[in-house]
């Protein structure tokens, strides 16, 4: 019986301070993925990364929070979005680390920015760029429901960013709620309501002033140092400060103001200022005053979060200063102070926004049992610390990474050894399984290109090279260097021959686009810093090849580039399609074009890298896709004027191709991807259209004929065969524009075709599928019952290979 499972999924987080959230019971870490929501154990010892991303959503996510029902025990996730829903997903009862769509709020008319629960309580609150904060009441009996309480409006209008919510009584049942609300404004605002009970009402008690930017985050927590229950607020803001703010059951005496004059103020009074803030609850009266101003970082903060182990009061705050901190109170003098820092602690010289040294972090997030926290970076990859008690010290560990724009192409390195991705985010990426102890897991092993242009195509030029298509009018050659192919020989058993001749890897230069090797950008005059630098590139590349797992996120982003061995000229305007031809001899490619003078397809030679004249015209608008077939004895090429063209190799010249045949109507709608079969003895081709169908061509008396047509429910945007037969038939991938993919049984003497299956939707893209390619299989693989694994790219940011076995029924 077939069977398919997800061997990986490589994604990237959104870079928005409230869309993650770990849960205190599961372990599961839950973060938005474009329009999905990926599940993540950072404390699973397979490091098999996300297991799952939930589909649901129409726009980014961004905001997640797990909230768990106090009666009954029920595990919900929360997730906000752009598309102005708030969506509850029920945990599954027999596997909690899996979650299923329960029900959709609707009622913000603006994205939903943040979510806050209370612990203990039913209740939750959600802020939105309609200038509103809307409270929830959720219920899990007989279903999970929710009904909308109150609204309330920020005045003086303002969109809140950050919400906090804590019952003012932590060790009462039934307690009044404190509600903080912040955003794009430089004041928090505190909201409390009475018993819980009932509906309820909050209303406007104190504004907290001192902040001189907008406040990007709230945190509220029990301060462990108070005999009489006292809450502590924490506030993160634009200005580069944390404020802690004391919410006390009772008066708060006044301190008297300092004479303005003052000369010891040096003009901060205002900022330092120690009003009390005084409200009533029923009989109770209740303060807030500020504590502590927690000061050293040099960017905006993002977020900040209090420790969940009960007996430690720390405060973890993430910045666009690329560090994270935890800050801790003085048992002696009760000053705060940076108990530890992690990250970059100053931006390095040289460097640039593509080496991933600027840009910060976006999320920091504690463990729940607070001895590991993680981090979300500019380039949406997860960092992990874990504390060493033994040390007293956090020591970086294994994370995840992912595109965080559309994954626009894929390929395999001939063997099947490793996959290349390359994306819109500008970076093309290099993922491998680390194998160890039985243990199979997927992970980013190379960050090859980290480009100034968004990347369309990829192809492969052999295990140690290969070449990229963005959007500009060149193409690029990179050669794999030396460490990356050591440390994929040691973790992955992948060996390659031609090791000696591999260069170093690279850098880019701080006025440059072109990974350059280490070697090459020694200073021939440098000065004692430049050579402090190379010798410090040179030092990291030697424990990279030496290191005993995959490399972390700042290695990744700065010491695991390839060098660009050659740069392809001709095109006039953006690459469209790149494709190799199996002996790697010739490379094909074209651009973007509305004319029939851009519509043509460019060959090079890769012995000596000139381009092969004449180029081949058969086209009137832009060729979406390349394909040479098995024995590269022909190029097919489709494109957006519907047309596919076949161009032959000249027996004569080898380097020359003319054209064979062309069809100026082969769909009624634009040609989006193409492939050849595997078929040894006849020429069959597929190829797939906006017309939402898949046709089957072979050559019959000179000409290509359509033999069959294959409808699909939307638009078809990628296909592939599996190069191999079994029991005179093949397998046809098909991936289409909602995301849906299928296989597909084709019988290769009639070419009839047999739907095998269809993957299910809840493993399945959430967008566009943009490319799909089976992995090569291995030689000596047992026929029919063996695994088949095919890579899926796709506009929602999501790279997955998929395992689906007994093809072959």
């Amino acid at each position: 019986m077939m069977s398919t499972t997800t061997s990986y999924i490589s994604v990237g987080g959104n870079r928005h301070p409230a869309a993650a959230d770990w849960d205190v019971q599961s372990g599961v870490l839950a973060f938005g993925a474009d329009n999905n929501i990926a599940l993540w154990d950072p404390r699973d010892d397979t490091q098999r990364g996300v297991h799952s991303l939930l589909v649901g959503h129409t726009d980014k996510v961004s905001a997640v929070r797990f909230y768990t029902c106090t009666s009954t025990g029920t595990k919900i996730l929360i997730t906000g979005s752009v598309d102005h829903t708030i969506r509850l997903w029920k945990a599954d009862v027999n596997d909690p680390s899996q979650f299923m769509l329960a029900h959709t709020l609707q009622g913000h008319t603006g994205s939903v920015n943040t979510i806050a629960t209370a612990i203990g309580t039913d209740i939750v609150a959600s802020g939105a760029a309609d200038g509103t904060v809307k409270i929830w009441r959720i219920g899990t009996q007989p279903e999970i429901k929710a009904q909308l309480l109150s609204t309330i409006p920020m005045k003086p209008r303002f969109f809140p960013l950050a919400l906090a919510i804590q019952p003012i009584e932590t060790d009462e049942d039934n307690a009044p709620l404190v509600l903080a609300v912040a955003g794009t404004t430089n004041v928090v605002q505190i909201y409390v309501s009475e018993k819980t009970s009932a509906e309820p009402a909050f209303k406007l008690s104190a504004v907290l002033s001192g902040h001189e930017a907008w406040v990007r985050s709230l945190s509220f927590t029990k301060d462990k140092q108070s005999k009489v229950g006292d809450i502590l607020l924490a506030s993160a803001s634009q200005d580069k400060y944390v404020r802690l703010w004391r919410l006390h059951k009772g008066e708060t005496a006044i301190s008297v103001p300092a004479n303005d004059d003052d000369p010891m103020l040096g003009g901060l009074e205002p900022t330092l200022s120690n009003k009390a803030h005084q409200f009533q609850i029923a009989e109770s009266k209740y303060s807030v005053t500020f504590e502590a101003l927690l000061f050293g970082n040099d960017d905006w903060i993002y977020t900040t979060a209090w420790n969940p182990e009960p007996s430690r009061q720390q405060l973890l705050t993430a910045s666009a200063d690329n560090t994270l901190t935890i800050w801790e109170q003085d048992p002696v003098s009760g000053v705060w102070i940076s108990a530890e820092r992690m990250g970059e602690i100053s931006v390095q010289k040289g460097s640039t926004t593509a080496t991933g040294s600027t840009g910060g972090f976006w999320i920091g997030l504690w463990s729940p049992d607070g001895n590991q926290i993680v981090s979300l970076g500019r380039t949406g990859s997860w960092r992990a610390w874990a504390y060493d008690a033994t040390a007293d010290a956090w020591a970086q560990m294994l994370g995840i990474s992912g595109h965080v724009r559309s994954v626009n192409g894929i390929k395999w390195e001939p063997n099947g050894g490793y996959l290349l991705s390359t994306s819109a985010d500008q970076t093309t990426r290099f993922h491998a399984q680390w194998i160890r102890n039985g243990i199979s897991s997927w992970h980013e092993f190379s960050r090859p290109q980290i480009h100034g242009y968004d990347l369309n195509c990829v192809d492969s030029l052999g295990p140690a090279r290969f070449v990229s298509g963005a959007e500009e009018k060149l193409l690029r050659v990179f050669n794999e260097p030396k460490p990356i192919a050591r440390l994929l020989e040691r973790l992955s058993g992948f060996k390659q021959s031609t090791q000696e001749e591999l260069p170093d890897t690279a850098q880019i230069p701080v006025l440059g686009l072109s990974n350059q090797s280490t070697a090459e950008e020694a200073p021939v005059d440098g000065t004692n810093a430049d050579n402090l630098e190379a010798g410090k590139a040179q030092e990291n590349q030697t424990q990279l090849s030496e290191s005993t797992h995959p490399p972390l996120e700042d290695q990744l982003a700065r010491y695991t580039l390839w060098p660009e061995h050659e740069k392809l000229y001709g095109h006039g305007y953006e690459i469209s399609a790149v494709a190799v031809s199996h002996d790697r001899t010739i490379i094909a490619t074209a651009c973007k074009a509305s004319s029939i003078d851009h519509a043509v397809i460019r060959l090079y030679d890769t012995s000596d890298w000139h381009e092969i004249k004449p180029s081949l015209a058969a086209h009137t608008l832009t060729i979406t896709s390349l394909c040479f077939s098995r024995d590269d004895n022909y190029l097919l090429s489709v494109g957006r004027d519907r047309q596919w063209a076949v161009f032959r190799r000249n027996e004569g010249d080898a380097s020359t191709f003319t054209l064979f045949s062309s069809n100026p109507k082969g769909h009624s709608r634009m040609i989006l991807d193409a492939d050849w079969a595997p078929a040894p003895e006849n020429l069959i081709f597929a190829t797939a259209g906006r017309d939402k169908s898949v046709k089957l061509w072979q050559l019959e008396e000179g000409a290509f004929v359509c033999k069959t047509a294959i409808p699909l429910k939307s638009s078809v945007t990628a296909i592939s065969f599996l190069p191999l037969m079994q029991k005179d038939s093949f397998a046809l991938a098909a991936g289409e524009e909602n995301g849906g993919v299928s296989i597909h049984q084709v019988v290769a003497s009639s070419l009839e075709v047999n739907h095998i299956t269809s993957i299910d939707k809840l493993i399945s893209p959430s967008k566009a599928i943009t490319q799909l390619l089976w992995r090569p299989p291995v030689l000596n693989a047992g026929e029919g019952s063996c695994a088949y694994e095919l890579a899926v790219a796709s506009e929602d940011t999501s790279l997955r290979v998929y395992s689906i076995s007994n093809i072959f029924p």
